[in-house]
């Protein structure tokens, strides 16, 4: 989404408010305007960002996300499941007997405390593969990247590397 022209509206709308001063002072207005650009696009991005958590509230377990690329918000959505848009011609079956309960979650290793947070750097098609993965899966992108790298964990047997003396040596052998 570009805000540049809810800045130049603002922009604008002081200089028409400033235009029955005199010179110097629309000069003022102008000077400010140009150096509160920055201040009035991190703004309206956060007003972005509120609204979208706001709107996230309403529609779990979907989501919207603001995100920033190139200096510009972007909204990213996770809509909720698809309802069952089939409509049957027959009358309802009654219900069954209740299901099970959901087992409850293993419980965390001892010395586990929770989460933590990781920042990972992907190449920007790697993202994007990743976020129409988890999209397929109706997960968010962190729910599927902790599948992913337990999958990777619990199927690749870890073999120790030799310890390292800190030296390398680089020659030809003949």
């Amino acid at each position: 989404m570009d805000v540049t022209p809810f800045v130049e509206n603002l922009r604008r709308a002081l200089a028409a408010s400033a235009a029955v001063a005199d010179p110097e002072t629309r000069a003022a207005v102008e000077n400010l305007t140009t150096a509160l650009d920055s201040a009035v696009r991190l703004t309206l991005i956060d007003a972005l960002s509120a609204a979208a958590d706001e709107v996230t509230r309403e529609l779990a377990p979907g989501s919207v996300e603001v995100r920033i690329r190139n200096r510009e918000p972007e909204f990213v959505v996770t809509p909720p499941p698809a309802a069952d848009v089939f409509t049957s011609p027959f009358p309802p079956m009654p219900p069954g007997p209740p299901s099970p309960p959901a087992p409850p979650e293993p419980p965390l290793p001892p010395g586990e405390a929770g989460t933590a947070r990781v920042t990972l750097r992907l190449p920007e098609s790697l993202k994007g593969r990743i976020e129409e993965a988890a999209g397929q899966e109706g997960v968010s992108v962190n729910a599927w990247l902790v599948r992913a790298v337990s999958a990777a964990l619990s199927e690749t047997p870890r073999t120790p590397r030799p310890p390292s003396t800190g030296k390398r040596i680089s020659g030809w052998v003949h």
